[in-house]
């Protein structure tokens, strides 16, 4: 039964993590942008993230949060949540689960634990802004 299903390996849609001003917090704050860089468009998306790891010898985690997304049109990017400082510690895994026509695509996605800093920056396909890319 299980042979008989297939879910297609994700290509050209990634996760990227942004330094950008937010004028509420009066300081630059990391951001996490779904990057569609493919020539398809995505339907009925759901990105699920949370936190996970150790700091000084304890074990951490974060609740879930779940992002819901009707539609995104072929190469495009939207905005999936701000990363609170303390957690660029641990490892951010983002499980991302979208249809192109009636094809199902399921991608998990890791910034591992401080990865997500100022010296891993490369500029972010459409968004043009460096970012810490995971494909």
């Amino acid at each position: 039964m299980r042979k008989d299903i297939t879910i297609p390996e994700v290509e050209n849609v990634f996760m990227a993590a942004v330094l950008q001003w937010n004028d509420d917090f009066m300081e630059k704050v990391w951001n996490v942008y779904l990057v569609n860089d493919s020539d398809n468009d995505l339907h009925d998306i759901m990105v699920v993230s949370k936190a996970f790891g150790t700091i000084q010898g304890e074990m951490r985690k974060t609740s879930l949060l779940r992002h819901a997304l009707v539609e995104m049109p072929a190469v495009s990017v939207v905005k999936i949540e701000m990363i609170e400082k303390s957690v660029l510690e641990l490892n951010n895994e983002f499980m991302l689960t979208f249809f192109i026509g009636n094809t199902l695509f399921d991608r998990k996605y890791i910034f591992k634990a401080n990865s997500i800093n100022e010296s891993q920056l490369e500029e972010v396909p459409i968004l043009f802004e460096p970012g810490v890319i995971v494909r």
